[in-house]
């Protein structure tokens, strides 16, 4: 097996750990064929024609037009926090395609691996464990301190999936309904898909967004305030590193 294998693919890096050259193989196809269908980059994609107009999402394949409805499933759920809609309009599903794309990569890892993560922009999906024996650890960035990690996500089933979303690195480029509140934020959950989803969902929200989507403890979520204020739920507060910034008293789940 390789020990790390990446490719570039969707504006980002993908890392595998774990994978066979077969099975990291397929998974680049996999990744090639989410971009090729969904990029806005491409004036000869599916979206991008409905961009122009040359193409109606009615008349689009069924694959693509079940990913918009999946896209506006979570906008349903997030109470609009999540949207597959451009303020212009335009319809980007980037918010979804990524992980669709982890998801079904993971199920190609499973196939040929034990143990294996694969890393795309800020999504982390893992099985089994490193070298079989510790749990995939994930850092977490401080995101007024690219070089500092202030929490480190031990990965174990059920919970096998962490998405990072902010502004740190690629600036606003995350739609937002309100006054920007978090800048930062990192969801653990047992999938991929819910974890990234919720991530740009808490960034764009705010603490009552916050409060809402983690009230059923179906995820962790550590958030950076755009104040310097830490936020953390029960599940994710072990996560953060003693010498780094403290959740706040009353944060989401009292820690």
């Amino acid at each position: 097996m390789t020990d790390v294998l990446t490719f570039e693919t969707m504006g980002t890096v993908v890392s595998l750990r774990g994978a066979t050259p077969e099975s990291a193989a397929e998974v680049r196809s996999v990744f090639a064929g989410y971009d090729h269908r969904y990029t806005l980059y491409d004036p000869s994609s599916v979206l991008s024609r409905v961009a122009a107009g040359t193409l109606r999402l009615g008349d689009t394949p069924t694959a693509v037009r079940e990913v918009y409805a999946l896209a506006l499933d979570w906008r349903e759920r997030t109470g609009g926090a999540f949207t597959p809609h451009r303020p212009d309009g335009v319809v980007d599903l980037s918010g979804v395609v990524k992980a669709l794309a982890i998801r079904d990569a993971g199920a190609v890892l499973d196939t040929a691996c034990t143990d294996w993560m694969i890393s795309a922009g800020g999504d982390v999906l893992a099985r089994g464990r490193h070298r079989g024996e510790e749990p995939w650890a994930v850092g977490v960035v401080d995101p007024a301190h690219r070089d500092t990690v202030v929490g480190v996500v031990r990965l174990e089933a059920p919970r096998r999936a962490v998405a990072t979303s902010g502004t740190a690195e690629r600036g606003e480029h995350i739609w937002r309904r309100t006054t920007p509140m978090f800048v930062q934020a990192t969801v653990i959950a047992d999938d991929i898909v819910t974890a990234d989803v919720l991530a740009t969902a808490v960034v764009a929200g705010d603490q009552d967004d916050l409060r809402r989507l983690t009230s059923d403890g179906a995820v962790d979520v550590l958030a950076f305030g755009a104040d310097g204020t830490v936020w953390a739920t029960p599940g994710a507060a072990p996560a953060v590193r003693d010498d780094g910034p403290q959740p706040a008293p009353g944060a989401v789940g009292t820690v």
